[in-house]
């Protein structure tokens, strides 16, 4: 019963707290009729995306792993007129859904979204000189978490603030005989964070519509003073 109820909740407190979405749900349909996988933020999620992104008062936004664009849309409505999003994603059919939600949603002229695995299309945003990024959303392939870190800090700037989805993956992360690779990527992300010398970082664990997981929210440039 308990995932049960961890979806209950979730539902309430999207009832009390969210007002109704058509953007999003149409995204969420398009998603679905495209068969694209149901690997999408929730709807809280979303818009603590939304306002972590106005707290961090970002006018250009990186995000690797765009999916069918439910996070991409919840990140740049951020935005400031004249903002930017940049969205790396590695499959071309996801790519496709993405560019048509994002256009019906009214930010086609804020968001590019580029195809290529992000490894190797996160070097071409360095040498264009694209950035300095204020915020870096990173919610794509867990086993490369690690090198997607890397890229975030080199493209950001002291305050940008980096989120990583998804590091928690049912507590498969603190199991010693967890050796997948998405595990072993998340595992490896949150050791960095903790040891890099220039990023303060929290990790939280969630429960709800999307299962037992959680994040990794870091700000770079701040690193947290010994005692």
């Amino acid at each position: 019963m308990t995932g049960a109820l961890w979806e209950a909740v979730d539902g309430a407190l999207e009832g009390m707290v969210l007002p109704p979405d058509p953007v999003l749900d149409a995204i969420v349909g398009a998603s679905a009729r495209a068969g694209l996988p149901d690997h999408r933020v929730s709807a809280l999620q979303g818009k603590m995306l939304t306002m972590l992104a106005r707290i961090a008062v970002a006018t250009t936004i990186l995000e690797i792993g765009t999916l069918g664009g439910y996070s991409t849309v919840c990140l740049a409505r951020a935005l400031p007129p004249g903002g930017r999003l940049i969205s790396l994603e590695a499959d071309p059919h996801h790519a496709e859904i993405a560019r048509e939600s994002v256009g019906r949603a009214g930010f086609g002229a804020n968001v590019e979204i580029r195809v290529g695995l992000a490894l190797e299309t996160l070097p071409a945003l360095g040498v264009e000189g694209v950035g300095p990024f204020d915020l870096v959303f990173i919610d794509a392939d867990k086993s490369n978490d690690p090198a997607y870190l890397q890229w975030a800090v080199a493209l950001g700037r002291p305050g940008t603030v980096i989120i990583v989805d998804n590091v928690i993956r049912a507590g498969s992360i603190i199991d010693d005989a967890a050796t997948d690779p998405s595990t072993v990527g998340s595992r490896a992300v949150l050791g960095d964070l903790g040891s890099h010398p220039a990023i303060d970082a929290t990790a939280i664990q969630t429960v709800g519509v999307k299962g037992h997981d959680g994040f990794a929210l870091a700000i770079v440039g701040h690193p947290t003073q010994p005692d």
